[in-house]
């Protein structure tokens, strides 16, 4: 009998309410080390406030989130991070006035700078500055490493986001909606950015609306609606469900569907 290994996430029954609103309705679903999971589903399938329970910004009402084994339930933000997360957020805010390099060695450098005591006694900056230059080769984007980034274009700061997100050197990388605002092509460079991040060994929960690109570089796929889930498995056969189909598209295909450019964002930029 094959042995499945631990979950590097565990999702166990997850509630989230909000007064008399519930936002997530018991879901559960795991993440294994090393997969490139996508988290998908039409506008208010509760996506984003999926993540934001795994991260902390949000209190499960009821359920647990576990990391390695280890439950995270009541523990705030940092400690989450400290632990293995990290966040590439949809809406990019890197410090404008120092350059990409140094936007990223900032992040490197929080394990240092995580008390004061820790900072007064690190005064050089070369290591986290050979990180910076590491992780931006990561992403494409080196070649823009001592440029600021407030003349840069959408899709050299969303590879900026995501090269300060591995900075941290995360377990788990969550990627909430990395490609959106981005044309077709810069949508598939990044894409196939991430794919090969998750190659090099990160594990990655991508939240993603561009259905095609989704279904090029996922492994297998958890669909939310309306805050429960509705499916999971290999993405060509979970995109022909028919509660999935239905979902999206009142029946028809999706697999077809996210094949014609004008159809393969569905959903819009709201989780």
């Amino acid at each position: 009998m094959k042995i499945q290994p631990q979950a590097l996430l565990r999702v166990a029954n997850v509630t989230v309410r909000f007064g008399g609103l519930t936002a997530i309705d018991d879901v559960s679903f795991d993440v294994q080390p090393g997969e490139l999971l996508g988290l998908i589903g039409p506008n208010g399938a509760g996506k984003t406030t999926m993540l934001r329970a795994i991260t902390g910004v949000v209190r499960a009402t009821e359920g647990d989130v576990m990391l390695e084994g280890d439950s995270l339930n009541g523990m705030p933000i940092h400690k989450r991070i400290q632990k293995g997360l990290s966040l590439s957020q949809q809406l990019v805010k890197p410090f404008r006035e120092i350059s990409l390099l140094d936007n990223v060695a900032l992040a490197a450098g929080m394990a240092r700078t995580r008390s004061p005591l820790k900072a007064l006694m690190h005064v050089s900056q070369d290591e986290e500055a050979a990180i910076g230059r590491e992780m931006l080769e990561r992403v494409g984007i080196a070649a823009h490493a001592d440029q600021k980034p407030g003349i840069q274009p959408l899709g050299i700061l969303k590879r900026l986001e995501m090269a300060r997100a591995l900075a941290l050197k995360p377990k788990l990388l969550l990627l909430d909606e990395p490609l959106a605002g981005l044309n077709s092509k810069e949508a598939n460079a990044l894409a196939t950015t991430i794919a090969e991040i998750n190659r090099q060994g990160v594990t990655i929960i991508l939240i993603e609306h561009n259905l095609g690109e989704v279904m090029r570089v996922c492994q297998r796929l958890v669909v939310l609606d309306n805050g429960r889930k509705i499916a999971q498995g290999e993405p060509r056969a979970v995109m022909n469900d028919p509660a999935v189909r239905s979902a999206y598209l009142g029946g028809d295909t999706i697999a077809e569907k996210a094949k014609q450019p004008n159809l393969a964002v569905v959903g819009g930029t709201h989780a």
